[in-house]
Parts: structure tokens; C-alpha cells; sequence
């Protein structure tokens, strides 16, 4: 079997390793992997059937192809992938580094010394391996240790026989080729005249340095090789400083061993890691995660950042040792800190689930200690009520005790009386005792009986509608629903039998203690007013005659004024109806109407008040002051008190209108005539001035319009004690209506004037004058009722609205129909105005 297994590999790991041994914790441990014969194209192509595989090989083939193989393997024929590339040094140094020392050849040696020195480098390679095995491995180290040992005696034995060569410790031997290494030929130079350093020549224009050459890859031809740089001129090797040997302390560095120094990334613990893990968290700023797959090396990778993605060139870059174990090494150590990183996570998630659960036991733990505490509450309450209930079924329940029963519950249980709706409880079962008291009892005639037990239990039962989620919470409290019950009843049947309209003072006793009481709640208290006052007073009002009646109607009606006042419109309506039915009769000096009438001014609305005055009251006035007689002989103010009496009771606009033509207009005229007497006395004049402004009640004396018709009488009266001619009342609006372009108007009204008797020019005022004007024309002029501009009455001439200032004599007109532009005007635009509105 063996040998027909000879030429073929085995499946098996016996061969695999050289000096491997199982140490104590079941590791295998070897000291190099075995070489296999490299694959040959023909291998490859025609395995098994290759030549020399079959049996009909020769056994001198066979032993050919042994011997090529043990030939390659001895010569290095076939290159080792697996070593790291080395490089021939060609003596060139950085500034920045240490010169590496001239290897020293001996005479003779040849290929020998370098391959000692290649088997001197594996041996300290063998020696590091052998370092880092574990102290287990006992016979392992110790002959790793005799070799070490005796590897410096051969090297202290070599250097003892350089120093007997004649070859110094300190000197160094010259390089094969130069100068230095053959003295006959530099001799034979410098006769020459070369000096060292300088180019052959005359004049020295030769190379200071051979040419170096530089073997190119296999198969590379003249292109450009990747990885391979071109060979330069060297320096003149006599200008090169020379190579200095390191210090005899200096020990060779040794990269594969524990004690080599190295620069070691700093150990962190799981607290100093996660607290640095904390602080980078804090700094970074919360970006967009983005994944970058690498697709340069054999596999694709995802990354997340660019930390760490040519860590592994870089480390070839470096010549960084074993890149492959680091590079395995760095990934456990980032799966040991995302291991470390996840379990802290999952640590703190877990953390805050138990605080969460501990906090959630203790609410729970709560509300079972609340829900423990309402369920005795509710068993307590239950019982007090069965108690009331049996009570109420014995007949034992006093009014008094169930209140007190419920004010104990309240007060001991406030949240649960409100939530349990405890006091609807109370009212059900306080409603017939209270029925019982306030049976046979007249609110009227004894407004004060069940006020403290009302307030009792109001204060009981009052609070509750907090927890009313219906739609009028305030009507529908029990306390309401109580007085609604037992109250109310009594109130209207006492309301609807007994009391009078006419006497109100009963009823608004009773509903003003209670209310000042808050006993009654709003909707009772409408509820009363609706069905009980309003139908009493409207029927009063319906049967009331001011002709028969000596009490006026204000009596009776105005102190519900305050409690009706929605309500008031129905009966003014009927009262006024009633008032007018009687004031078309009535005379001025008949005063009762003030005192019937007036006190309405505040209570009918301004439109309907301003009507009834200017249709039934003013023109009586007016009557009466043409009828009065102005003599400071023989002065009768019975007339002008009568008018004066309603100056409360009328606007202002009506009542200054009123008086300027009816009173002033004569006052005026009376006093230009006694002015105009021989020897008027100016003192009597002045007292009766002062006595007849005296008559005016203040409201009238601050209107501007009364104000100047006063000071027109007090200018007259100066004019005349200072000597002039007093001029005329009315003589302006004359002489100012005598215009050269209205001419002919003021003749055809004045024509029309004089065949009235007694009509003369100097008789007619300013007003008269237009309104003869207009009668000419054919046109209507009247006043309009209610309508004033700047205190002064508006009248219509034809189709226009205009008004008279008769003392600034001037004529006003609007020139737009409900728009307050007003502008003076002459009579011919006016006529012009009426034509075009015409048209």
C-alpha cells in the first residue's frame, strides 16, 4: 500500500507539521509547516495521467524527478510566496536614519558567509517563535535556550578570528571593487593625478561613480513594471560619509519577541471604554448613516464610516509584522467593544425596564391602597344609608337627624359625597319632611319662615353640580330641584289667590329677602316672574284707566323695573296706548299729565317717546305761548310756567324751537320798544332781563341757541345805553333779503303781504320772508318734524331741505338727499335746485 500511495498526497495532518506536540490545554504547538512539492502547468492540466504517474514509469524516471525536486527545493528554484519580499540594499541611506553597518566578508568565503547569515536570520526567527511558545512547553524553550547559547559562542569565536585576520574591531572592511580594496591599483591612479571624489579626465569630466545595475522582474520587458522604480546614478561612494559601526551595546532589534519595543495600544476597561464611548457620543454630531461597500479585496465590505478602510495597506505600506494576526486580532478586539458596547445597552434597557416596573408596582400598589380605602368608604356610606333607609321605613326620621346624617358623610367623605352623588340621596329623602313644614305656609304674609332651614341645606346639597356633565347643570342641581318642589308651589298659589298688582310690595318683600338670601335660584326666581308677576301685571295694566284712577300707573309698575326689565316692552306698549287714548283731551294747565307721563321718559325707547311728546304735547304748548302776553306793566306767567314744566320732559331741539318763535320773537319785540321810549330806566330794564332768565331751567340755559337769543335782547340793550340806534329784531333778515339780484322776488312777497290785514314790510322776520317766497313760487313750505342741523329746525322748500339762521341771516340747503352736506345758498339756486330735482 505504500507503495502504491507513493508520488500521491495524503488527506491527512501528519505530514503537515514539523516538531508539532499537544501541549497540556489540548492546543497543538509545531515549530514550521511542512513544504509541499509546488504543482507543476503539466500537474495541473493532466493530474493523475501526467508522465511518470502511471505504472509504466521507470523507476530512473522516477528517481530523476525526486532528484529535480530535492534540486529545486535546495537551490530556492521555485520562490516561496508565503516570505515577505526583501530587497539588496545598495548602501544609500535617509538623513534621518541610522546607516546600516557593511556586511563584513572575509577573504574566501564567498556564498558560504551569506548563507550563514541568512541561517543566522532564521535562527533568531526560530529562536523568537520559540520565545513566545508557552512556558509548558519545558523541552521546547530549553533547547531553544542551547541554541542561543551556542550561537553566541560561534560568534564570539568568528570575531576572535577577524581580529587575528588583522581586522579591527573598529575599522571596517572596504567594499569588494573599490579603490580601498586594492591598493596597487589607487597607487597607480594617484600617480595619475585622480584624486578621490573627482571624474577621470583632463579635466575631470569623467563619472565620480560607476553605473549600477538593477535586475528587472521576470518577464517584465522594457514597459513599465508596477512596484519597480528604475535604477539612478549612485553617488561617489568616496563622498558618502563612512558607514559607522553600532555601539557595541546596541543588540540587534528583535521584531518577533515579547521584549521587542513596541508601541501597544492602550488596554481600556469596560468603564474607562464606555465612558470614552459616552464623550464621543456627547461631541459627534447626530449625522445621516451612510453605507459604503468596499469592493477592492476578495470580499465585499459594508462600512458605515471610513474609519479603518486602508488599515491593511497601510500596514503593508509600514512593513508592519505578521498583518494578517493584527489584522485578525483588531477585528475580536472591535467585536469584544461592540460585545462590551451591546451588553451596556442592553444593561441600561434592562435597568430602566426594572425602574420602570418598580415605579409601575408602586402606582399600582397606589391605587390598590386608594381602591382598598374608597371600597371601606363605600361599605361605610351603604350602611349610614341602609340606617336612613330603615329609619325612613319606621317612620323615626327626624328632618334634623338626616341632615346631620349627611353632613357627617360630607364632611368625613367630601370627594366620594360629590362622586357618589350622595346629595340627590339627601333631597329624596329630605323632600316629604320638608313638604310636612312648609304645608299651609303663606309666603306673603310670612316671607321669613324656612329661611334658616332652606340655608342649611343649601349649604349641604349646593356643590355638587362639579360632577353634573349634563347640558344646564345649574337647573338641574338637587338643591334646585328642592326649592322647585316645595317652595315654588307655595310662592304661586299665593301669587295667583292673594296678591294685587297694584299693591307690590308683598311680593317684591318676599323675593327680595330671598334673594338677598340666595335662596332662590335664577331659574325659580324666573319661573315666579313669568307665571305669577308678568300675568298679574299685564292684566292691571289692561283694566287700568288714567281718567278714573287717581294713582298713577309708575306706582305699580316702575318698582319691577329692575326684575322685568326683558319684559317691559309688552307692557309699555299697552301703556302707551293708554296715555294716548286721554292726552289728545288734554289742556296745559292740566299738570297731572307731567306726573303721569314724565316718568316714562327713561323707560319708553327714545323713538317712541319723541312721538307721543311732538304729536299730543307740543302743540298744546305752542297754543299756549301764542297766547301769552308779554307786559312789563302787568306780567301773568301762567302761560309760560305751563311750558316750562315739561322742559324736562321734551328734547332740547323741540323745546328750543318752540321758543324761539313763540316766546322770543314777541320778548324781543317788546323789549326793542321799550328801549326805544323816551327815558327808558336802564335798571328796571336789567331786573326784568335778569327776572325773565331766571325762568329758564338750567338744561335750557346751557343750549348755545337760547344762549344767543338772550345776549341778541342784552346787545339791544347795550346799544341803546350807550347812545346808538337800537337796531330792530328781524331788520338784519330784511335788509339782508333786500339783494340786488332778488329784487323782484322780495316785491312779489311783499305784495302778497300787504293785502293780509294788518301785514306790513317791517312786520315780516327773515322766515316769513322765504315763506311767502315759496307761496309765490307754488312751492310746499313746512317744517319737518324731528329733524334739526346744528340746533336749527329744517324745513322743506319744495323738494329741498333747508334751514333759516335768522341771526346770521343766512339760508342753508342740503345738497344731497341723506347726506349731512349742507351749504348757504341764495334763493335763485334754490329755485335752480328744485328745478333740477324736478328734472
Amino acid at each position: 500500500m505504500e507503495e502504491d500511495a507513493e508520488g500521491m498526497d495524503r488527506f491527512d495532518m501528519d505530514g503537515d507539521y514539523e516538531g508539532g506536540v499537544f501541549g497540556r490545554d489540548g492546543e497543538f504547538y509545531y515549530r514550521s509547516r511542512r513544504e509541499r512539492a509546488p504543482q507543476t502547468r503539466d500537474d495541473a492540466l493532466y493530474g493523475v495521467f501526467a508522465e511518470g504517474d502511471s505504472d509504466y514509469d521507470s523507476d530512473d524516471d522516477e528517481g530523476s524527478r525526486r532528484r529535480g525536486r530535492r534540486k529545486r527545493k535546495r537551490d530556492g528554484g521555485e520562490p516561496d510566496l508565503t516570505k515577505p519580499v526583501q530587497f539588496v540594499s545598495t548602501g544609500n541611506f535617509m538623513p534621518t536614519q541610522e546607516p546600516e553597518p557593511e556586511p563584513e566578508e572575509r577573504p574566501g568565503l564567498g556564498r558560504a558567509a551569506a548563507a550563514t547569515k541568512e541561517e543566522d536570520a532564521e535562527e533568531e526567527m526560530d529562536e523568537d517563535v520559540y520565545t513566545e511558545m508557552p512556558s509548558m512547553l519545558g523541552k521546547i524553550q530549553e533547547g531553544a535556550t542551547a541554541r542561543r547559547e551556542a550561537k553566541e559562542r560561534e560568534r564570539i569565536a568568528a570575531e576572535r578570528r577577524r581580529q587575528a585576520a588583522g581586522l579591527g574591531v573598529g575599522k571596517q572592511a572596504a567594499a569588494p571593487g573599490s579603490l580601498q580594496a586594492n591598493s596597487a591599483v589607487a597607487k597607480m591612479m594617484a600617480k595619475m593625478g585622480y584624486k578621490a571624489g573627482m571624474g577621470l579626465g583632463k579635466d575631470s569630466q569623467g563619472i565620480t561613480a560607476p553605473l549600477e545595475s538593477k535586475l528587472r522582474p521576470k518577464n517584465a520587458g522594457l514597459g513599465s513594471v508596477e512596484g519597480f522604480k528604475e535604477p539612478k546614478p549612485m553617488a561617489a561612494k568616496e563622498n558618502l560619509p563612512a558607514p559607522q559601526p553600532p555601539p557595541a551595546s546596541a543588540k540587534k532589534e528583535k521584531r518577533w519577541s515579547k521584549k521587542a519595543i513596541v508601541k501597544k495600544a492602550p488596554v481600556l476597561t469596560k468603564n474607562e471604554l464606555l465612558a470614552l464611548r459616552a464623550e464621543q457620543e456627547q461631541d459627534e454630531q447626530p449625522a445621516v448613516v451612510q453605507k459604503v461597500i468596499d469592493m477592492r479585496g476578495p470580499h465585499a465590505r459594508v462600512l458605515t464610516d471610513l474609519k479603518g478602510l486602508n488599515v491593511e495597506q497601510e500596514m503593508e505600506a509600514n512593513d508592519v509584522p505578521m498583518p494578517e494576526l493584527q489584522y485578525n486580532v483588531r477585528l475580536l478586539v472591535d467585536e469584544a467593544k461592540a460585545d462590551v458596547v451591546r451588553l451596556d445597552g442592553q444593561l441600561r434597557r434592562e435597568q430602566e425596564k426594572v425602574a420602570s416596573l418598580v415605579r409601575e408596582k408602586e402606582k399600582v400598589s397606589k391605587q390598590e391602597a386608594l381602591q382598598r380605602r374608597q371600597l371601606q368608604v363605600m361599605e361605610k356610606i351603604a350602611e349610614t344609608l341602609e340606617q336612613v333607609r330603615m329609619d325612613d321605613t319606621a317612620g323615626m326620621l327626624t328632618l334634623d337627624g338626616l341632615f346631620h346624617t349627611f353632613q357627617n358623610l360630607k364632611l368625613q367623605y367630601e370627594e366620594e359625597f360629590k362622586m357618589c352623588s350622595i346629595a340627590w340621596i339627601a333631597c329624596r329623602f329630605a323632600h316629604p319632611l320638608l313638604i310636612r313644614i312648609f304645608q299651609g305656609w303663606q309666603p306673603l304674609q310670612d316671607p321669613k319662615f324656612g329661611l334658616d332651614v332652606m340655608k342649611k341645606w343649601k349649604a349641604l346639597l349646593q356643590g355638587d353640580q362639579s360632577f353634573d356633565f349634563a347640558d344646564g347643570a345649574a337647573s338641574m342641581g338637587p338643591y334646585v330641584q328642592l326649592v322647585s318642589e316645595v317652595i315654588l308651589p307655595a310662592v304661586r298659589i299665593s301669587g295667583t289667590n292673594s296678591w294685587e298688582a297694584r299693591e307690590p310690595e308683598p311680593m317684591l318683600h318676599f323675593l327680595e329677602l330671598w334673594e338677598k338670601q340666595q335662596l332662590l335660584p335664577p331659574i325659580v326666581l324666573q319661573s315666579i316672574l313669568e307665571h305669577v308677576i308678568m300675568p298679574k301685571l299685564s292684566a292691571a295694566v289692561d283694566s287700568w284707566d288714567p281718567r278714573r284712577e287717581s294713582v298713577p300707573i309708575h306706582v305699580w309698575v316702575h318698582p319691577w323695573l329692575p326684575m322685568i326689565r326683558e319684559r317691559i316692552d309688552t307692557l309699555c306698549h299697552s301703556i302707551r296706548y293708554k296715555l294716548s287714548s286721554v292726552l289728545h283731551v288734554w289742556q296745559p294747565h292740566d299738570s297731572s299729565a307731567y306726573a303721569v307721563l314724565s316718568p316714562w321718559k327713561g323707560v319708553f325707547d327714545s323713538a317712541s317717546w319723541e312721538d307721543l311728546i311732538v304729536r299730543y304735547i307740543i302743540p298744546k304748548l305752542r297754543m299756549a305761548l301764542q297766547e301769552f302776553q308779554i307786559n312789563p306793566a302787568n306780567q301773568k306767567l301762567d302761560q309760560f310756567n305751563w311750558v316750562m314744566l315739561w322742559a324736562s320732559a321734551i328734547p332740547v331741539h323741540h323745546m328750543v324751537h318752540m321758543l324761539e318763535i313763540d316766546f322770543f320773537s314777541k320778548w324781543q319785540q317788546v323789549l326793542y320798544h321799550w328801549l326805544c321810549s323816551p327815558n327808558p330806566d336802564f335798571n328796571e330794564i336789567m331786573n326784568w332781563y335778569k327776572g325773565w332768565k331766571g325762568l329758564f331751567p338750567p338744561e335750557l340755559l346751557a343750549n348755545e341757541r337760547i344762549r344767543m337769543l338772550l345776549t341778541a335782547g342784552l346787545d339791544m340793550m347795550n346799544q341803546a345805553a350807550e347812545g346808538l340806534e337800537v337796531v330792530q329784531p328781524g331788520a338784519r333778515e330784511n335788509v339782508g333779503y333786500l339783494r340786488a339780484t332778488e329784487k323782484r322776488q322780495f316785491d312779489a312777497a311783499q305784495q302778497a303781504y300787504n293785502a293780509a290785514p294788518g301785514a306790513a314790510m317791517a312786520d315780516l322776520t327773515f322766515k316769513e320772508s322765504i315763506q311767502a317766497f315759496a307761496m309765490e313760487q307754488g312751492l310746499l313750505f313746512m317744517p319737518r318734524v324731528g329733524k334739526f342741523y346744528n340746533g336749527m329746525p329744517v324745513y322743506e322748500f319744495g323738494i329741498v331741505s333747508i334751514c333759516i339762521d335768522s341771526m346770521k341771516r343766512l339760508l342753508y340747503a342740503q345738497l344731497e338727499e341723506g347726506i349731512e352736506r349742507w351749504s348757504a345758498v341764495t334763493l335763485t339756486q334754490l329755485m335752480e335746485m328744485n328745478r333740477m330735482g324736478r328734472r
